[in-house]
């Protein structure tokens, strides 16, 4: 008995001193000297086939932005002014250099875009709108569209025109007034011009860890980590195709053709003219009571010839493309015009007469411009730690004139999730919310894209049976008058 209980005795003794070995390795442990964080970008273990970053340590932020067009420039401002947003550090990268502010240049340029209410209101909310206006603005409270193979017409306008459809805004003006925007918002908004992303690495998974925050490599050499980096570098996005984002698209084989259009004589000028030809939609927007902007979609080959006219014949050209009637067919008008009787008489306050575009005089010397036409549609618009917006995320054909207007619907959502999160205490870069955002965009935008990519391919052609068949249909919908603000309403979204 005494045997064991000295032998019970000494293995108590050597417990207890392996557990105060233990204890003193546990607490040495636990020191852990300070150091500096270190841009850990393509680290080879977590990604494979990636150059390692050997540069110094890097800058943390909440939100990085690449890409500081209108909707790149929208987000920065709806997030930098988010009161529950404003203990967070935003980024925006822009490659091309600042803008020069507060000097309007004297002649039109002959990239705008048509912004309806939706676009209007968040421009608004972020305080650009004001800007804007003091600069040039120019509404139109009605638009015609009408078949160059037929007599078909389709007016949309407000019942007492009193309200705006939308407004025509060069696309510099509304750069300039988000730039004042973000210069107001300097303390938690830092702008980085003349700065190009040249890598990029996102987490394959959703972890919260700083180690598998976004990583970005400037053309510096410099390295930043994000919770969250957003995409809106454009339809050519570099960061979706480092990101591994495929896009689902094609060609339309057409060019845009722009220019800044002088009228044969000043009007009140507030009606937008949209007139769809068999190569393509030619349409006259807007901008003061003597000029409009030109946008004229028609095939690539057809394009190039008219950027080699004269001024004068390209304003003969344009003239041609919205008063001449060689396209008609005398079967299809006569068709036309007894349905259109039979429409008169069911729902006579849905027909409508329609009315002829203003003549053209002369264009702005120089202003004559020419860019390629295509659908895509990324197959994702987020993953981990990584959000598409705007044509980062979808390309659309401007016949509807909803390109950007889409883009500021994207900053609406994702910027109202992201709020949302913060709120809640979340990680902004969590792929809960930002597929929450995406279910919401892709539900409104999909069927927006199919609905234009139709409408250009049915109009796209001189087919008679396809002529008639459009031409009923656009009667019919210019009758039903629910239909036409059912219409409406929703491009103003």
């Amino acid at each position: 008995m005494q045997v064991s209980v000295v032998s019970t005795l000494k293995r108590c003794k050597s417990v207890f001193q392996c557990i105060n070995k233990l204890s003193s390795s546990k607490l040495k442990s636990n020191f852990t000297p300070k150091v500096d964080v270190r841009c850990l970008c393509s680290s080879s273990r977590r990604y494979q086939g990636r150059p390692v970053y050997n540069g110094e340590s890097s800058e943390l932020y909440d939100v990085v932005i690449a890409g500081g067009g209108m909707a790149g420039r929208a987000m920065a401002c709806a997030l930098g002014q988010e009161p529950s947003l404003q203990n967070h550090k935003i980024l925006l990268l822009e490659g091309a250099a600042k803008p020069e502010m507060g000097k309007l240049p004297e002649h039109y340029s002959n990239r705008v875009c048509a912004l309806n209410p939706g676009a209007v209101d968040l421009l608004d909310s972020v305080g650009a709108w004001e800007e804007m206006v003091k600069q040039r603005v120019k509404p139109f409270c009605r638009m015609q569209v009408w078949d160059a193979c037929s007599d078909a017409v389709i007016t949309m306008n407000n019942d007492d025109l009193s309200e705006n459809l939308a407004y025509i805004v060069e696309n510099n003006v509304t750069i300039e007034a988000l730039s004042t925007q973000l210069e107001k918002l300097s303390s938690n908004v830092r702008v980085d011009y003349e700065t190009l992303v040249t890598n990029v690495h996102i987490p394959q998974q959703n972890v919260v860890d700083e180690a598998n925050w976004a990583e970005v490599e400037l053309h510096n050499g410099e390295c930043v980590k994000a919770r969250l980096l957003i995409a809106a570098d454009g339809a050519n996005s570099s960061i979706r195709k480092m990101c591994g984002i495929d896009v689902l698209g094609w060609e339309y084989g057409q060019s845009g053709v722009v220019a800044t259009l002088h009228l044969s004589e000043p009007s009140e000028n507030n009606v937008a003219w949209q007139r769809f030809l068999p190569t393509g939609p030619i349409a006259m927007l807007p901008l003061s009571d003597t000029q409009s902007s030109l946008v004229w979609s028609i095939t690539t080959d057809k394009a190039k010839g008219l950027m080699q006219l004269t001024d004068e014949e390209f304003v003969e050209e344009v003239n041609n493309a919205f008063w001449d009637n060689s396209h008609h067919d005398p079967t299809i008008d006569s068709i036309s015009q007894f349905f259109q009787g039979i429409l008169s008489t069911i729902s006579p306050e849905g027909s409508s007469v329609r009315q002829l575009p203003p003549s053209v005089i002369s264009i702005d010397p120089g202003s004559r411009g020419r860019f390629p036409l295509a659908l895509g549609h990324a197959m994702h618009y987020v993953k981990p730690r990584l959000a598409l917006i705007g044509d980062a995320a979808h390309r659309i054909h401007p016949l509807a004139g909803q390109g950007i207007n889409l883009g500021f619907g994207d900053v609406e959502c994702l910027a109202d999730k992201l709020v949302e999160a913060a709120k809640l205490g979340k990680d902004l870069g969590s792929l809960h919310h930002l597929l929450e955002y995406e279910s919401s965009r892709q539900r409104h935008i999909i069927p927006i894209m199919a609905a234009v990519d139709g409408l250009k391919r049915l109009y796209s052609t001189d087919n008679q049976a396809v002529v008639l068949v459009r031409s009923l249909g656009l009667q019919a919908t210019n009758a039903m008058t629910p239909l036409k603000n059912a219409f409406i309403s929703g491009a103003s979204t």
